[in-house]
């Protein structure tokens, strides 16, 4: 029976009262060196590897690079690691320049926008303003597409492609480099979702006043879902406020997605009628499942400091150390990495060092018997989502707890 599970058996010890935590750096740094040589080992700075954008290209190897240069943990190998991001972010660049397809560029997870976001902030890193500058530009330049509210004929809302990964990838952007995104054309693709949002529910008679889908599926968690939707629109600066009926109908649908938690704790994979993965409470991933959802709930109990959703994230994070060490590998998407930045999370939020030690006894699991045993090598074993490249920022995040957060996705 146990075989037959999405996730293997808990037998990690767990936190005792009063304990101090105490991080293995060093244990660590092994780790990270390890796969950061089996990444290099295994994935050329070619362009044949430069496809699927930050999900599995080499864009997102990039990315792996530029995280680590910011951890202090790393300051001598900064340049080092900046030199790294820039040569594996040239294939990509060149994707991005060759196989242009108007509706793919502003998709931020697998198009080119994610690609233009990490080139500006490795550029800036580097001190190279002009290319800094060029890329952010061409970032800027793609919400033009995405403010037709129908640019995508799957679902034009959503992380990966649609609009939520553009506003992601904006405010990332612009955190890192310092420079502001441009608020009229982010506000305004605010209110394109929004209106996207209320048409289809009034379409769908939806219970709640905004709901989406994506290929006719209407997704909750993180990957394709509505809770990355309603996170995007709760974390741009400005825009809730300036917008009042657009704030109400955003909590009134970010209360709907609470009342979705099961007993368990987690989140179906959808709310379309018939079907089957509603009732599947097995999908404890970021992408799908209460691993991803976790992170709109937590920028809820943020703005509008409302118990009910920190409540909501404990039962996220009890259910994460049941059911998260998952057969499906190391990753971010959908494995153990992805699930440990919940408890990363947590001890930002919380400060409990409950969640710091489960945090690091789900980085230890990575080395365990049982984990090489069970676990499923991943398609694209070295991905920044499917594989080490994610593993490697969870490890890296784990050095300095206190600024960690799932790549992309800073809610702080």
């Amino acid at each position: 029976m146990e075989s037959k599970k999405r996730y293997m058996k808990n037998d990690l010890p767990d936190y005792d009262i009063g304990a101090i935590v105490s991080v293995p750096h060093e244990r660590l740094k092994s780790q990270i060196f390890k796969y950061i040589e089996e990444i290099k080992a295994n994935v050329e700075p070619i362009e044949r590897n430069g496809k699927d954008g930050l999900y599995l290209g080499t864009a997102g190897t990039a990315y792996m690079f530029y995280h680590l240069s910011k951890i202090a943990a790393f300051t001598d190998q900064k340049r080092q690691l900046l030199q790294s991001a820039l040569e594996y972010i040239q294939p990509s660049l060149k994707v991005c320049a060759e196989e242009v397809n108007l509706c793919d560029v502003p998709a931020f997870m697998l198009g080119n926008c994610g690609v233009y976001a990490v080139a500006s902030a490795i550029y800036d890193a580097l001190g190279n303003e002009k290319e800094c500058v060029k890329f952010r530009q061409l970032y800027n330049d793609a919400a033009s597409i995405c403010k037709d509210m129908f640019f995508l004929q799957a679902g034009s809302d959503e992380l990966f492609v649609g609009r939520a990964g553009y506003i992601c990838g904006a405010l990332w952007m612009a955190k890192q480099t310092g420079r502001p995104f441009k608020a009229d054309d982010i506000h305004d693709v605010c209110k394109v979702i929004i209106s996207s949002g209320r048409y289809y529910s009034n379409t769908m008679q939806s219970p709640t006043p905004l709901m989406y889908a994506y290929y006719n599926v209407e997704y909750i968690g993180a990957g394709h879902g509505i809770c990355s939707i309603l996170q995007m629109l709760l974390s741009v600066p400005g825009y809730l406020l300036a917008n009042p009926n657009d704030a109400k109908d955003v909590q009134v649908t970010t209360n709907y997605v609470v009342t979705l938690q099961d007993h368990d704790g987690n989140f179906p994979a959808s709310a379309t009628v018939g079907d089957t993965r509603v009732q599947d409470n097995e999908l404890v991933h970021w992408c799908h499942g209460a691993g991803g959802v976790v992170y709109l709930l937590a920028k809820a109990f943020l703005l509008w400091q409302d118990d009910k959703y920190l409540i909501a994230c404990r039962r996220v994070a009890e259910l994460i150390w049941q059911k998260g060490l998952l057969k499906k590998g190391p990753g971010l998407c959908h494995g153990i990495a992805g699930n440990g930045y919940v408890f990363l999370l947590m001890y930002r939020l919380t400060d409990e060092e409950l969640y710091l030690h489960r945090a690091i006894q789900f980085s230890s699991f990575l080395e365990n018997p049982s984990f090489k045993h069970n676990s499923r090598v991943p398609d694209n074993p070295y991905s920044l989502f499917e594989g080490t490249a994610g593993t490697v920022c969870f490890l890296g995040d784990l050095l300095e707890p206190k600024q960690a957060a799932f790549p992309f996705c800073d809610i702080f």
